[in-house]
């Protein structure tokens, strides 16, 4: 019998930490985070990340032990989730990887492409050129040396047009090209995949009542703290939706209304890239929903046995 992988994938707000902590004790399985705002220390409230008492209902890896100092990549993600799934299925147990990245679930599925690795000062050179010319003009440089990434790489999309566009520069070919040698390090696994397709109006709602609940529970001091450390701008838990917006309502550009508008706005825009990206890459995965939480949830148990 093979070696069992789950993979739990969905848009912000659809209920995987739910979801997976129930099969976890139904399966004897343990949690592995595949979310790759949920990796650093600064943020519970505004990653989303379980709480104390969701985490003493099942094991979990890999969430909060990183430093927002720390430039944290798929490559390394996937060497340590590696490592965690040999651990757990040794144990006798079933890894459940959980999260909204799709580049996470992709590097499991696929592989990653082994890219020479490229000079650090290589790299500043690009992102002083990218700073000085702005991502229009810098996107329509990389569509020039890599035609290849035209449909592939939104126009706004800054993080993949710099990656595409050191990569071609510094190994003469495009990253898709070296996608194509890529394999998955768990070929000799079962991998069942879900993507927790919730309907827009309910996530939406969920949304709401979620942002709601980050405010209630304090995530202006998590973005107060983490603003005291002066960390650079450009590394990634800037990203992280609300820190940008807390940032504002503390110099007084919002008021708490507004900041929650914001926020909302921005989540339902990311889940829906996440649901985009699903449709994209995900063809062969689960598409499952219903409304009723103990019917999906035997649904997804149903489908793993």
């Amino acid at each position: 019998m093979k070696k069992k992988i789950i993979l739990l994938a969905g848009p912000t707000a659809s209920g995987k930490t739910k979801i997976a902590i129930y099969l976890a004790k139904k399966i004897k399985g343990e949690i592995i985070n595949a979310d790759s705002m949920q990796v650093y220390k600064d943020f519970q409230i505004l990653s989303s990340r379980p709480n104390k008492n969701e985490l003493k209902l099942a094991k979990h890896h890999l969430y909060g032990f990183k430093s927002s100092r720390v430039v944290f990549s798929t490559g390394k993600w996937l060497k340590l989730a590696e490592s965690k799934i040999r651990q757990i299925v040794k144990k006798g147990k079933v890894p459940i990887l959980v999260g909204g990245t799709g580049l996470y679930f992709k590097a499991i599925t696929d592989g990653i492409s082994k890219i020479p690795k490229i000079k650090i000062s290589d790299r500043n050179k690009i992102r002083k050129l990218h700073k000085r010319i702005g991502q229009e003009k810098f996107y329509q440089k990389l569509v020039k040396l890599d035609p290849i990434s035209k449909n592939k790489i939104s126009s706004t999309d800054t993080q993949r047009t710099l990656r595409a566009y050191e990569v071609k520069k510094h190994s003469k070919k495009s990253i898709y090209e070296w996608a194509k040698k890529t394999k998955s390090l768990f070929e000799n696994y079962e991998i069942k995949k879900f993507f927790i397709n919730t309907p827009k109006d309910q996530l939406l709602k969920n949304i709401e009542l979620r942002t709601n609940l980050m405010i209630k529970k304090k995530c202006i001091n998590e973005v107060i703290r983490f603003k005291k450390k002066g960390l650079k701008k450009s590394l990634s838990p800037n990203k992280i939706i609300g820190v940008t917006e807390i940032q504002r309502f503390l110099r007084g550009d919002l008021d708490q209304k507004s900041l929650i508008e914001l926020m909302n706005i921005k989540t339902r825009q990311y889940a829906k890239r996440q649901k985009t990206w699903s449709r994209a890459h995900m063809s062969d995965w689960h598409m499952i929903y219903t409304s009723n939480s103990s019917i999906l949830l035997k649904k997804i148990l149903n489908l793993v046995s």
